[in-house]
């Protein structure tokens, strides 16, 4: 059959979906600088694929422009066309930012953990999925007979991942039914953002080429168990020395990480309507699901919003502080990995830029509710500084839209609905 390389140019929006368009690949020096073209509206695209609501109308003109340092080339070998896509920044049509893009989003958040206290981050996405080839027997947990039975799945998958670039760190039977977790090895923030998306669109290709899905929602089932996507990051300094640290403070932390951390928990009754950002993300932030549902930080507690990592055998301190990392874990496969790293290195920005302390007492709760997040949201003056006005307003009406959308679904057919499309 006569075939034409095609590649895909498109950016993971603010419903969690990898949206955009393709063009020959012989044309990709061209396009390096001009991209495809794109609308505002676009970015109004519900997880559903519908505009509700849109504050820009049928009018104005964007470009996708590729980054050659996100791009995907895989051959699966079984006669299907490549995996050969790029992710890219939406851009003005005179080439500057646009201001609701967001990876820019995340590009601002890591220049202002810079500008706070001269720091970078690395970071890493550990993300769970159901993968629909697995039967789903009791007993399977982090179980062989579970890990044997999702047959080739696993090895292509880490094979795809491999060829496009990530390194994979572990695949693994997780708790829930027909549910696995894979891990990556640790990168700069916006790499580590891109290696997040790159791994779901893997995940995602190869149970489509052998017949199923990875289904990355929240709640495929309500009575089910929750997949999460649990952030790990740490901080490092100019020099390129581990920065979080430290024996004698409190919990380990040394005080540039203690700020993060106490920023971050200052603001996340805001950010929780970008990290978790479905009306099913909060049926999995609920008691007895292994997820959060207190604004609480606490070492080696899988049930915290924000845990302090274990260091394992470390052959001295230099290895313990490399090792050494905080998890964000109220984040689901719904929303955006630029949107989640943005979100927490604005909020740790702060925490550094005002000394903030981490909080005594009795931690609050988390929202329980998309709504009661937004309205959260809505009402920070720092999450709108953050943004700016235009991307703020459009993020609101994008997802109070998909909410009023949903909004009278019983809890199972919310979860199908999802399941559907992430």
């Amino acid at each position: 059959m006569l075939r034409e390389s095609l590649i895909f140019v498109g950016t993971c929006d603010i419903a969690g979906h990898v949206r955009g368009k393709g063009f020959p690949a012989r044309e990709l020096d061209a396009r390096r600088r001009k991209g495809v073209g794109w609308t505002h509206s676009n970015l109004m695209q519900s997880a559903f694929g519908d505009i509700f609501q849109t504050p820009f109308g049928t009018g104005g003109d964007l470009m996708i422009v590729p980054d050659p340092d996100a791009a995907v080339h895989v051959d699966f070998e079984d006669g299907s066309a490549p995996e050969h896509f790029m992710l890219g920044d939406i851009r003005n049509t005179d080439g500057t930012p646009w201001e609701c893009c967001p990876r820019e989003f995340l590009r601002r958040a890591i220049a202002a953990v810079r500008e706070a206290a001269g720091l970078d981050v690395l970071a890493t996405f550990e993300q769970e999925f159901v993968y629909t080839g697995n039967e789903a027997r009791p007993g399977d947990s982090y179980a062989l007979g579970a890990f044997r039975r999702q047959g080739v799945f696993g090895e292509a998958f880490v094979a795809a991942l491999r060829a496009a670039g990530v390194t994979p760190d572990s695949f693994l039977a997780e708790y829930g039914a027909r549910q696995f977790e894979v891990t990556v090895a640790p990168a700069q923030a916006l790499h580590a953002a891109d290696q997040a998306v790159i791994t779901r669109e893997m995940a995602r290709a190869t149970a489509h080429r052998l017949g199923h899905r990875a289904v990355f929602s929240p709640m495929p089932v309500p009575d089910g168990v929750g997949n999460g996507v649990h952030v790990h990051f740490s901080l490092w300094d100019e020099q390129g020395r581990p920065a979080m640290h430290d024996p004698q403070g409190d919990r380990g932390l040394g005080a540039a990480a203690a700020r993060f951390a106490a920023g971050l928990l200052h603001h996340l009754p805001a950010i929780a309507a970008i990290t978790a950002p479905s009306p099913v993300s909060y049926l999995r932030l609920t008691p007895n699901r292994w997820a959060p549902t207190a604004i609480d930080l606490a070492r080696q507690d899988r049930g915290a919003a924000l845990r302090i990592c274990p260091v394992f055998a470390a052959a001295g301190p230099e290895e313990a502080a490399a090792q050494f990392n905080l998890e964000f874990r109220v984040a689901d496969g719904t929303a955006s990995p630029y949107m989640v790293l943005g979100a927490l290195l604005f909020a740790g920005a702060d925490g550094l830029r005002r000394g903030l302390s981490i909080p005594t007492g009795d931690a609050a709760a988390l929202p329980r509710s998309l709504s009661e997040a937004l309205d959260r949201m809505a009402d920070s003056e720092a999450v709108a500084t953050w943004f700016g006005p235009t991307f703020r307003d459009a993020y609101l009406m994008h997802k109070r839209a998909e909410l009023a959308h949903v909004g009278d679904l019983a809890a199972a057919e919310l979860c199908r609905r999802y399941a559907e499309v992430y």
